[in-house]
């Protein structure tokens, strides 16, 4: 219920980006059309450039105006939102995102009188958002009281309750009241509100000035355990040092408008369209430049737009210095990745390598990103790594096992590999992928078939239905010749996936053990529409010309009645 109101505020906001214009003049079809289809990519560049060449031909178009303004936000580019808003303004239609324009500018300017008026006269975003700027417009008028009182007002409303508390404890520590400030987070005049992270880094703050420091620093500890990001490693470290920390969460109204931005931004992730939420969490950066949490944000929503150049110039705008720039180096490995820059990427997780060498994550990444690339030998060595700085390993580290066995037995060297899958296992038992892949890897080798088709059935419980563990399923039971048994999974597995080449090409061997050899054949001719390996496909088609007893033969492996006997 809380976010209902919110969703439903930034639905109508951004809607109008999506509706198509009745009334382009003939010439100017072109240009909306390219816009349109640059929307519809998300290709904010080519969209803000094709709108703005519209305008031109129709510059009272209020369609064309609301879907530049858009783009522009999108990019991140108030100062030509601007005048689009105002624009917008002049016309006369409400548009919800042109009123998040102008308010954001009355707050960069500091024109917390121009902010109430507007409110006052109708200007509007929706009940939580006007709420809590009209409270902060407040606060940079010097009206505490009155701010307090609006803030109050927001807790009353329903479903606002944490964000009322949370802003009006911000205030307080801005003005310097950290006692007050500390009531309500700790909830001990009151509702105890759940803390996101920078919640929590604002109550250690407000600790840290009541020289309070261990209280903040054990409450850091409490909320993310001994092993922390590097800022809450800073800040607890500072706190237990008795350093003088400053509250830097909120500094000034301003701050305080951006924070609400971010607010709702980090609200709205996940429960809301991500280029909805992405207008919030660029206002929040475009009015406080060194809100990280705000930068990261903003950069992993525009990753999963897929605009991932947009998400490395935000990613570069983190410090080198800051705590949170090995995040946005992370993230930024990552954009270059998913723009084919392998190496540009692997070039910055190294240099990530030497600069945070004490974080497990960075050399864990860099492995996994080898691992990927199929450059497994290189993989090793930051896997061993990661190992390294771990420590005791925990449950939770069964992943890290399991890559560099991946690496381990990709390479040739079965005993490592065996060594980190059965520790994995032993971090976590029925993980269904670590299981899957030491049975199916018995299974490959034809060997350990009794321990195999246990630890595959057990994965198999945990996944039913993953086609690829139930074809392994079938596979070991084809490898034990219980053929009829193995048909049931095999065509289960097919189900599952049905495109995937080598459980197309399985199941035709296991209709071949049973005599089905035309159903066989059938099977084998998909496999080979699937483009499986080269090696593969010349085993399959080796199949369809002398059939799998005689391969099997030419193979020198044991012929299928034998196998069946055995069985």
């Amino acid at each position: 219920m809380m976010l209902r109101p919110i969703l439903n505020t930034v639905a109508a906001a951004a809607l109008t980006a999506l509706i198509v214009s009745p009334a382009l003049a003939d010439g100017n079809a072109g240009a909306y059309l390219s816009a349109r289809q640059a929307s519809l990519a998300n290709d904010y560049e080519r969209a803000a450039q094709s709108y703005t060449r519209a305008l031109l031909r129709d510059p009272a178009n209020v369609e064309l105006i609301e879907n530049a303004m858009t783009a522009y936000v999108s990019l991140g580019d108030l100062d030509r939102a601007l005048p689009l808003a105002r624009r917008m303004a002049e016309l006369g239609p409400r548009s919800q995102l042109a009123s998040l324009v102008l308010f954001a500018d009355m707050a960069e300017r500091g024109s917390w009188n121009e902010v109430l008026t507007s409110l006052d006269e109708g200007e509007t975003v929706g009940p939580l958002y006007d709420g809590l700027l009209r409270a902060w417009a407040l606060v940079g008028l010097g009206r505490m009281g009155d701010a307090l009182d609006q803030f109050q007002t927001v807790e009353d409303a329903r479903g606002t309750q944490a964000f009322g508390l949370y802003h009006r404890a911000l205030a307080l520590a801005s003005v310097g009241d950290f006692e007050g400030a500390h009531a309500i987070f700790s909830g001990e005049n009151g509702p105890r509100i759940r803390l996101t992270a920078r919640g929590i880094a604002a109550h250690a703050q407000v600790l840290g000035q009541l020289e309070r420091g261990k209280e903040g620093a054990a409450a850091i500890t409490a909320a993310f355990g001994p092993d922390p990001d590097p800022f809450m490693v800073e800040l607890r470290d500072r706190l237990l040092a008795g350093e003088d920390v400053p509250f830097t969460i909120v500094n000034s109204p301003q701050d305080g408008v951006a924070e609400m931005h971010f607010s709702i931004s980090n609200a709205l992730n996940g429960e809301a369209s991500d280029s909805y939420t992405l207008i919030y969490s660029r206002l929040a950066t475009h009015l406080r430049p060194d809100h990280m949490q705000s930068l990261l944000l903003t950069a992993g929503l525009l990753e999963r737009l897929e605009r991932f150049e947009l998400a490395t110039e935000v990613y570069d705008k983190v410090p080198v210095d800051h705590p949170y720039f090995h995040a946005a180096e992370l993230g930024r490995a990552e954009a270059l990745k998913a723009l084919g820059r392998e190496e540009a990427a692997i070039e910055v997780l190294t240099q990530l390598g030497k600069t945070h060498a004490n974080l497990p994550i960075v050399h864990v990444t860099l492995g996994d990103t080898y691992r990927r690339l199929e450059r497994y030998a290189e993989a090793t060595a930051p896997y061993d790594r990661a190992i390294e700085l771990i420590g005791e390993p925990q449950p939770r580290h069964w992943m890290l096992f399991f890559s560099r066995g991946i690496t381990h037995e990709r390479e040739d060297r079965w005993p490592q590999a065996e060594a980190d899958f059965r520790r994995a296992l032993e971090l976590q038992p029925d993980q269904p992928q670590v299981l899957n892949y030491l049975g199916y890897s018995f299974v490959e080798m034809q060997t350990n078939l009794d321990e195999a088709l246990n630890m595959i059935e057990r994965a198999v419980e945990g996944q039913p239905n993953s086609g690829y563990i139930t074809d392994s399923l079938g596979w070991v039971l084809y490898r034990l010749g219980r053929y009829q048994e193995a048909v049931v999974h095999m065509e289960r597995a097919v189900e599952l996936l049905p495109i995937d080449p080598i459980i197309n090409d399985h199941l035709g061997d296991v209709y071949w053990a049973v005599g089905r050899q035309r159903e066989a054949e059938f099977q084998w001719h998909r496999a080979l529409s699937f483009d499986p390996e080269p090696e593969d496909a010349e085993r399959i088609r080796r199949k369809l010309e002398v059939g799998l007893d005689t391969v099997l033969a030419e193979e020198g492996a044991p012929p299928l009645q034998v196998a069946n006997e055995d069985g």
